[in-house]
């Protein structure tokens, strides 16, 4: 395997290996690279070492659940499960790395796998046939993208972030703002009443002065 870290485990009873054999080959017509036993142990292995191995190193582990499975009350591919449980103990809580497939009509309630695989998202691929959805599911799942998404800006231009400094400058730009428009209508005002006060004292200064008479007297 050229990229452990970025492999697929695939985890089946010896009876599904025809089924199994269909999922692997859909994720690597895929490109995806897949552990699988059948075609990757070769002689003189260490097998059970082996298996351990791919299963610390794996991307995901897919375990494949069926009636076969069902009925063994024993059997290496409990094992398999059981190892890769053990490795959710040291990852993160939201990290997805178990995916049970259901290739028959097994309940999922009822079934006979260990309690952690009844928590996540269970797929149904009858027969193993795994259609181009469950392949790009797998792809996003071994490649998610943590990028976040930005909001696309007027005319195309990109949004810089934002500093400390620049902040303040176009806080003291604002407040510029605001005292000369606050200047400005406090001047208005005085310039206004001024001129009422000065209308009013005009008023009054009409009222007040005395009329132009003449004396007349007699001849």
């Amino acid at each position: 395997m050229t990229e452990p870290s970025h492999a697929v485990f695939l985890s089946y009873a010896s009876q599904d290996a025809e089924a199994a054999q269909r999922i692997c080959d859909a994720l690597r017509s895929a490109g995806i690279e897949v552990w699988f036993d059948r075609s990757e142990l070769r002689g003189g292995d260490a097998w059970d070492r082996k298996i351990r191995q791919q299963i610390q190193d794996c991307r995901l582990f897919i375990a494949v659940i069926s009636a076969h499975t069902e009925a063994r009350d024993e059997g290496y591919f409990r094992r398999e499960w059981k190892l890769a449980i053990d490795r959710t103990h040291d990852m993160a809580e939201d990290k997805a790395f178990i995916v049970p497939v259901a290739i028959d009509g097994t309940s999922e309630r009822s079934a006979r796998v260990p309690d952690s695989f009844k928590h996540v998202q269970w797929t149904r691929l009858p027969n193993g046939e795994a259609p181009p959805a469950f392949v790009e599911r797998v792809r996003r799942l071994l490649s998610p993208d943590t990028s976040p998404a930005r909001a696309p800006t007027p005319s195309g231009s990109t949004s810089a972030p934002t500093s400390p400094a620049s902040l303040r400058q176009v806080w003291w730009s604002k407040a510029g703002v605001w005292g000369a428009g606050a200047v400005l209508t406090v001047a208005l005002t005085y310039f206004v009443a001024d001129r009422v006060w000065l209308s009013k004292r005009s008023a009054w200064g009409e009222h007040d002065r005395e009329p132009w008479t003449s004396t007349c007297y007699p001849p």
